[in-house]
């Protein structure tokens, strides 16, 4: 039986949060877009301040000098098991039904990114029926 790389679970990053969905509806609403699905890394630049270390209390201290690095941050989701986020069923232009995802954040933060990046207009409504939408995308 082989996988059906479609079925496979993707994690997008927008400002304030995070939706999982499959590849297949990625695709769909993207318009094969793969910017989402294979995501550069953020470069992220961290400074640390000069201090004194100390190994066990009252012994002898050490100065640490400050200095400064740069790391690769990457899409990720909430670490916490808790974390599940919250169900909402999307449809879009040329989608037939509704289609579940997972939301991890604010349902407006996903709205304001669906309205800046989808080339089709969608709409969602979250688990108490809350509808957003239709956004329409700016690529067009």
């Amino acid at each position: 039986m082989a996988d059906d790389p479609n079925a496979k679970s993707v994690s997008i990053n927008f400002d304030g949060g995070t939706v999982v969905m499959t590849y297949g509806m990625v695709k769909s609403l993207f318009i094969d877009d793969d910017t989402y699905v294979n995501p550069e890394g953020e470069d992220v630049s961290v400074s640390v301040k000069g201090h004194n270390r100390t190994k066990v209390i009252g012994g002898p201290t050490t100065a640490v000098g400050a200095y400064n690095y740069t790391y690769k941050s990457w899409p990720r989701l909430p670490g916490s098991t808790s974390s599940g986020g919250q169900a909402i069923m999307m449809r879009w232009d040329g989608s037939e039904g509704w289609w579940t995802a997972r939301l991890h954040g604010s349902a407006a933060d996903f709205g304001t990114f669906l309205s800046e990046k989808s080339p089709l207009a969608v709409a969602f409504k979250t688990e108490r029926g809350t509808k957003y939408g239709p956004f329409k995308g700016t690529i067009l």
